[in-house]
């Protein structure tokens, strides 16, 4: 069984920036892929960005791109997600999601492990 320990989430206002981690509990391997979802109140689960640990190819939503950045330490098995230019809209808990996805990164059922979330508040 594979564990996912999320940190970094917390309350800040539009415009500010936030860094989220994700510990897995062992060692990555083949085409296993990271990435982070989100979920606001009363909304479905939504895809973030997500990135495939043998090439560190990456992916993002285009609600997202261009704001935050997905990156990882391959030898703490941790992936990172840093937020910026946040906006209330991206008010929401965010889960971290690893598997192996194949190619389509996007679908939440693609990954079979997942944190148990962390809140972000973008708020004046």
């Amino acid at each position: 069984q594979v564990q996912l320990t999320e940190s970094g989430g917390g309350s800040v206002r539009p415009g500010a920036s936030l860094t989220l981690s994700c510990a897995s509990s062992r060692n990555t391997w083949g085409s296993w892929a990271m990435g982070w979802f989100r979920q606001a109140p009363g909304k479905e689960r939504e895809f973030v960005t997500a990135m495939h640990w043998n090439d560190g190819s990456t992916y993002y939503s285009d609600s997202v791109k261009g704001r935050f950045a997905i990156s990882r330490d391959v030898d703490k098995n941790t992936v990172y997600l840093e937020m910026n230019s946040l906006k209330p809209e991206d008010t929401a808990v965010y889960y971290c999601a690893a598997g192996f996805p194949g190619d389509d990164v996007r679908p939440s059922g693609a990954y079979a492990y997942w944190g148990q979330g962390t809140q972000v508040t973008v708020s004046f």
